[in-house]
């Protein structure tokens, strides 16, 4: 079984969907970004995933509030991520009842960040690893270094983190499907559950992914512009990942 994450990304304080994560190729889906969780919540997601992408960029929360009214409309966990860079941010969000904090570019930068922060909050702390051909990208894809995914994620093997969020940036909003050979050979290579992003374009996709992750540690994927463009419908897929 796998656990379907939607996805809320957050610029301008609405949802959009970005191609590759160029922020001036964004489309606007909701300008309510509360009101467009609320919807996932009843469709039956059990899970939000949710992304300040303005904080990526600036290295620190922009989104705030928007972020703040999802989690006051909705009652199902929300893991958050963009521009969280210290313990300070990662305790604030946890107060403010963000059931799990994401650290990227953080977590490339700053390892001790999330060892520090796993061992203060157990099972709170997932590492968002988006990578351009097989190499880390950070501050909101802006930058490209010579740490590889798998590097990056050896790096907290025994740290406790809850999740590894991989991303290929090349896929993510382009509908053509995740790259399910990278994924699986990430997850294949660490102990830590794996969540795939980027590419999800129906629900073949999905039934791909959720073939191939038996027997691997991939536990759950991001969707985000197949469902915002009815492409996947979500009844169909909850109950595709079920099975």
């Amino acid at each position: 079984m796998l656990t379907l994450y939607p996805a809320i990304d957050l610029k301008d304080g609405r949802c959009v969907r970005l191609r590759r994560g160029v922020m001036d190729d964004a489309t606007v889906y909701a300008a309510d970004p509360a009101a467009q969780a609320r919807a996932w919540q009843a469709a039956g997601f059990s899970w939000l995933h949710v992304v300040d992408l303005n904080g990526a960029f600036a290295g620190h929360p922009v989104n705030a509030d928007a972020v703040r009214a999802i989690l006051r409309s909705v009652t199902v966990p929300v893991q958050v991520g963009g521009g969280i860079r210290d313990m300070a941010g990662i305790e604030g969000w946890l107060a403010a009842g963000v059931r799990r904090v994401i650290l990227g570019s953080a977590a490339a930068r700053n390892p001790q960040l999330v060892i520090d922060a796993c061992r203060a909050f157990p099972g709170r702390i997932a590492v968002g690893i988006d990578a351009r051909d097989g190499r880390v990208a950070l501050d909101g894809w802006a930058e490209t270094s010579e740490l590889t995914a798998e590097e990056l994620a050896a790096r907290f093997e025994q740290a406790g983190v809850a999740a590894i969020i991989y991303t290929d940036i090349s896929r993510d909003g382009m509908l053509t499907g995740v790259n399910v050979a990278q994924t699986v050979a990430l997850a294949r290579n660490v102990t830590m559950p794996v969540i795939a992003s980027g590419g999800i374009g129906g629900l073949k996709d999905l039934q791909l992914l959720r073939d191939m992750a038996r027997g691997t540690r991939i536990e759950g994927v991001v969707v985000g512009r197949a469902l915002y463009d009815g492409r996947v419908d979500p009844a169909a897929a909850l109950t595709l990942v079920a099975n």
